[in-house]
């Protein structure tokens, strides 16, 4: 819970009463970004609904209950020992609601509710389309071309090493050679869901002329473990910032330079944004997330990357103005503040099945799964200062390279404070995973069953 002291002072107005000095120091208390007040109405009001079972999946009722389980969680996170060090916040969201789910310890008609929205809305694609545009926009074009291409290099020796590694340690584990290179860190490294896991299940199936349904179900756990372990390593990574600050730019990928989106320090000054701007911001990032939908509906190439793609050729052709950038910023700073850990809880309650995540907790396995995002990360740290990049924040994107598709990014990077990083998170997540599956799928072919 955040305390008065722990925010920046309000100045009170001249003649203030001291019931609204009061009111105003209650409302200094939040539960995450929920003021105190707002947070015990919200949940008086949503215990109401469900009681008389009237929870619909209007979109007022689900920010109600998706920010409110967010709120929790990440306040529950932030308030571990040692585990608020590595990402606490983002850990417990994207993992405890599934875990309740497992146990029935929320209401069936909140867990339909929620699945129906999330599956619907997918606003995770609003989320990291508004995440993309506020990070590319506020780059300088500099940055843009040096970040990259050398990001690259990393990536592709990192994936390389930990497909290797994480094969000779899982089959030093007792594991099958063949089975822990294509059914272990293939899919850790394969982007996720609907780009690594599906696609994968499908080829193995045609491959080993088996039911695809059985191999997904299969592939599914070793894909959510991965992403786990990557959101404690990369957390692991931030405090190693933290204890190190000559090994990170803080959110800055490139050394020497000014990558990332600007922070406000202190409270934001009335007048200070243009809402015109901050709006013209948000329609951006849906036109380019549109944009992306076309090219994979004519072309059939994915929509995020496509997204990025177009939002740097904006940037790098000089066609956002600077009070576009200043909207991207605030519309980036609104987003990672108050809808990410509502995501990471809504999707827990609607993707992550903790069934599928605790049948893959073989010791074999997990030491496999461990090993393949720890060399990727390791890699990342140890090329970076060659290349000119900060260790800790090459580390961290080549570490999302196992990372569930967005959604994983978004628990990674929430996880390690570097949302500014979600650009090249998508380039490592998306590119490195389709690269991935497609390799991954001629070895197999080749090598036979």
């Amino acid at each position: 819970m955040s305390t008065p002291s722990e925010l920046a002072a309000t100045p009170l107005a001249t003649g203030q009463s001291a019931s609204s000095s009061r009111l105003l120091w209650l409302f200094q208390i939040r539960i995450s970004f929920i003021p105190l007040p707002v947070y015990l109405a919200l949940c008086g009001l949503v215990a109401g609904l469900i009681a008389v079972r009237k929870v619909g999946v209007d979109l007022p009722t689900m920010v109600a209950i998706i920010g409110l389980g967010g709120a929790t969680c990440a306040e529950i996170g932030k308030r571990i020992p040692y585990l608020n060090r590595i990402g606490g916040s983002a850990i417990i969201a994207a993992f405890l609601p599934s875990y309740l789910v497992s146990v029935g310890w929320i209401p069936e008609q909140v867990i339909t509710a929620v699945t129906t929205f999330t599956k619907s809305s997918n606003f995770i694609y609003l989320f990291v389309s508004a995440v993309v545009v506020g990070s590319i926009f506020t780059m300088d074009r500099d940055i843009i071309l040096k970040g990259f291409a050398r990001i690259f290099l990393p990536l592709v020796v990192g994936s390389i090493l930990a497909f290797m590694v994480g094969g000779l340690v899982g089959m030093a584990a007792g594991l099958d050679l063949k089975q822990v290179l294509f059914f272990v860190s293939v899919p850790v490294m394969g982007g996720g869901l609907g780009e690594g896991a599906i696609p994968l299940s499908v080829g193995y199936a045609e491959i080993l002329g088996a039911d695809p349904g059985k191999l997904l179900a299969q592939l599914l756990p070793i894909i959510l473990l991965g992403n786990l372990c990557a959101i404690v390593l990369c957390g692991v990574m931030s405090a190693i910032g933290r204890r190190y600050p000559h090994l990170t730019g803080n959110g800055k990928l490139a050394a020497g330079d000014t990558l990332g989106v600007p922070v406000r320090e202190g409270p934001v000054k009335a007048g200070e944004i243009n809402v015109d701007w901050v709006i013209a911001a948000g329609m951006t990032a849906v036109t380019l997330y549109l944009s992306g939908v076309l090219m994979h509906a004519l072309f059939g190439l994915p929509g995020p990357v496509c997204m990025l793609f177009f939002a740097v050729l904006l940037k790098l052709f000089k066609l956002v103005p600077k009070v576009l950038e200043e909207g991207s910023a605030t519309l980036f700073k609104f987003f990672t503040s108050c809808v990410t850990y509502p995501l990471l809880f809504a999707n827990s309650i609607a993707v992550t099945h903790w069934s599928e995540l605790m049948a893959a907790f073989h010791w074999a396995n997990l030491l496999a799964i461990f090993t393949t995002v720890l060399v990727l990360i390791l890699v990342g740290f140890a090329m970076a200062r060659r290349l000119g990049l900060h260790p800790v924040e090459t580390a961290i994107v080549n570490g999302c390279h196992s990372g569930l598709g967005g959604t994983g990014d978004v628990a990674i990077l929430t996880a390690a404070g570097r949302m500014e990083l979600m650009p090249f998170a998508q380039i490592s997540t998306r590119i490195g995973g389709a690269i991935t599956v497609m390799t991954a799928l001629l070895l197999f072919a080749h090598l036979g069953p």
